[in-house]
């Protein structure tokens, strides 16, 4: 098993040398000026998608305590920001990171109609997550590392954004052949030993999994070395 992480561990490295775009276009439909977010809404906040339906369990497992600065990685319509600005509290701050201008405006509104002033909305690019150099205690992802195009690039400014000993939350879906759904297998491009492996050549080592929470998804900590 070491043997094998080691090898995916220097396949993830041989692939950040080169800086190319992963998966071109993937996130189109979220550049468009005229994206639909109530659409959007529809699908990402639904009882049937299982991140939705056990979003308070996951809010527990991440470990948010009071005071602590958090970024939440593709935030998408804001389906886990205010449950992350209400477990720091108000001496705490929630940084809803999003490629897309029309999410950042409709968490801005949820933010504003909840009094949550802890929650601060920033414009991400496809090679940076925009946040400020040792500034963050826990980076959340979830469901979104299989849209970083640019995966080297995205986690180097997520490592800096980071504080020393500061932690990575990974959840996405699990892609098993004969096992994963068809959307499953043609929308996300890889399984997750590559992309704990992508994770773990940027600078992360791996400390923990949370295996009794989902089905259709993994749940992986990280911390920064």
């Amino acid at each position: 098993m070491k043997r094998t992480t080691t090898l995916l561990c220097l396949l993830a490295s041989l692939a950040f040398a080169q800086d190319a775009s992963v998966k071109p276009g993937i996130n189109d439909k979220f550049l468009d000026p005229k994206l639909n977010v109530e659409e959007w809404t529809k699908k990402f906040e639904t009882e049937s998608r299982e991140i939705f339906h056990q979003r308070e369990k996951i809010v527990v497992a991440a470990g948010l305590k009071p005071g602590m600065v958090m970024a939440d990685i593709g935030a998408g319509t804001g389906l886990f920001t205010l449950h992350f600005a209400q477990a720091v509290g108000e001496n705490g701050k929630v940084y809803a990171v999003e490629i897309a201008k029309n999410f950042l405006e409709h968490i801005k509104a949820r933010a504003s109609k909840a009094s949550a002033s802890n929650v601060q909305t920033i414009l991400c690019t496809e090679k940076s997550v925009e946040l400020p150099e040792s500034s963050i205690d826990l980076a959340f992802i979830c469901d979104v590392y299989h849209h970083f195009e640019y995966p080297q690039a995205t986690l180097a400014t997520l490592h800096k954004a980071l504080k020393p000993d500061g932690e990575l939350v990974l959840i996405d879906f699990k892609r098993i052949p004969g096992k994963s759904s068809d959307f499953v297998m043609g929308h996300v491009r890889a399984g997750q030993e590559v992309f704990e492996a992508e994770v773990i050549a940027a600078g992360f080592e791996k400390v923990d999994e949370v295996k009794d929470l989902l089905k259709e998804n993994y749940f992986v900590k990280f911390r920064r070395k």
